[in-house]
């Protein structure tokens, strides 16, 4: 809670610094990335909190585990914000003076950590007793899905590209080596997120990953106040059946927009490709729900009047 205390309090200066300081890197204000990653982190680490809280077992395990995550997430998103204070890239910044160096010694540190913490504390959760399955599922899958998503940021700073020159906030050269878009590297982005629009961008499925675990609670917070209201709470089998066919759609999503974007499509413009993709994934999730809907249901109307 003290790393997302600090996490919040950086994404409200980088807000306020957004509105006194003009300088731009590519076409927008370089405190936008330190911003989104300040709001990113603390909102993690909140949810990494809850999550922490819950555990039964190895609970010291977890809590060092989350120690770690703690310190990793703020060397990363300090060394952004250092970076933007000097008015040049924080990644896949190729100079050799001493912000670069800096900035990517701080990476070699945090980035590892964060995910391998993740993948423990995945593990840990599965493990617990008398936890319902329906919301053990979920903290599993969307702790998996975290752990893929920062896979895909490892994998975003090993992307091979040829090395391009830029300006930086004071129009100095900078050298990049790699980028987060693929196909037109440095191409128009959409507001706010800066996401391509003219390529293939893996901050996309990087950033639907790491919040698959907020969509899946939601699911099982909408369900909850469904029995609340209408006085019907599910079965548990349901319960877990429809978090469980939730989960696999959003990581069969994850996948879809992995490869739409290795392919450098632009996540704003998708081919024929892509839709059939994530049409096939949908009505494949949605078959397999029905079905198992049905059969749950027959089987308690067995139970019921045996």
């Amino acid at each position: 809670m003290l790393n997302s205390a600090l996490m919040f309090a950086i994404s409200l200066l980088c807000a306020v610094a957004v509105l006194v300081d003009d300088r731009q890197l590519l076409g927008e204000s370089l405190w936008f990335k330190p911003m989104k990653f300040g709001m990113a982190f603390g909102i993690y680490g909140v949810t990494l909190a809850w999550l922490l809280s819950r555990l039964n077992k190895a609970r010291r395990l977890g809590w060092w585990t989350g120690s770690v995550i703690a310190v990793a997430g703020v060397i990363d998103v300090c060394a952004v914000v250092y970076a933007a204070a000097h008015g040049t890239y924080s990644h896949f910044n190729e100079n050799t003076d001493a912000v670069a160096r800096n900035v990517a010694a701080a990476f070699s540190i945090g980035v590892m950590p964060l995910l391998v913490a993740t993948l423990v504390i995945g593990t840990l959760v599965l493990f617990q007793s008398g936890t319902d399955r329906a919301l053990t599922i979920a903290l599993g899958a969307g702790l998996t899905l975290a752990a893929a998503g920062m896979a895909v940021a490892v994998w975003l700073s090993t992307l091979s590209s040829e090395p391009r020159t830029v300006q930086d906030a004071a129009g100095n050269p900078v050298v990049l080596s790699g980028a987060h878009g693929i196909g037109d590297p440095d191409g128009r982005g959409m507001p706010l997120t800066g996401w391509s629009l003219t390529g293939g961008d893996l901050r996309v499925p990087h950033m639907v990953s790491m919040h698959a675990i907020h969509a899946l609670l939601l699911l099982i917070a909408v369900m909850h106040l469904y029995g609340t209201l209408f006085r019907r709470r599910l079965d548990d089998g349901v319960r877990t059946l429809i978090v469980g066919a939730f989960a696999c759609w959003y990581t069969g999503l994850f996948a879809v927009l992995t490869w739409q974007a290795r392919r450098g499509q632009s996540v704003a413009h998708p081919d024929r490709q892509t839709l059939i993709a994530l049409a096939a994934v949908t009505l494949l999730t949605l078959a397999v729900t029905a079905l198992g809907l049905a059969l749950t249901t027959r089987r308690t109307r067995r139970t019921r009047y045996a």
